[in-house]
């Protein structure tokens, strides 16, 4: 069972706005940039992060019914701002962990107590760029 969604609002409502900035440069963390579905609006949303081979891949503690993964694979990809640097990343695909995932060890342990298994995986399409923000 993935992280109480009322985690996630207080999350979002008052922890994101303190640490977003600050996670986006720290190794294993990024920031999601998306569109909103309805709204057109941009968001900024901070996330724990991990290669797989040339993919990015996300872990989704509050499941793949957040509004920024909806967002993200409605239109089919993003842009990660990670170390600094920003790529755009496409073809979004969520998936289960069934063990066999490759992620790091601490993050699996941290993972399997919070009962999060799920994860957004996409590819970078370019060399990444400096961020902006």
């Amino acid at each position: 069972m993935p992280i109480d969604r009322k985690v996630a609002r207080f999350n979002r409502k008052y922890a994101n706005r303190l640490v977003g900035p600050l996670f986006s440069r720290l190794p294993g963390f990024g920031k999601v940039h998306h569109r909103g579905r309805r709204s057109g609006r941009e968001f900024a949303t901070p996330v724990k992060l991990f290669r797989r081979g040339e993919d990015i891949v996300i872990i989704l503690p509050y499941g793949p019914g957040s509004d920024w993964v909806r967002n993200v694979l409605a239109a089919g990809g993003c842009e990660i701002t990670t170390r600094g640097r920003r790529v755009r990343a496409v073809d979004p695909v969520v998936f289960t962990d069934d063990g066999t995932t490759k992620m790091p060890a601490l993050t699996r342990r941290l993972l399997a107590r919070a009962d999060a298994r799920q994860f957004l995986a996409l590819t970078p399409t370019a060399p990444p760029s400096r961020a902006v923000r």
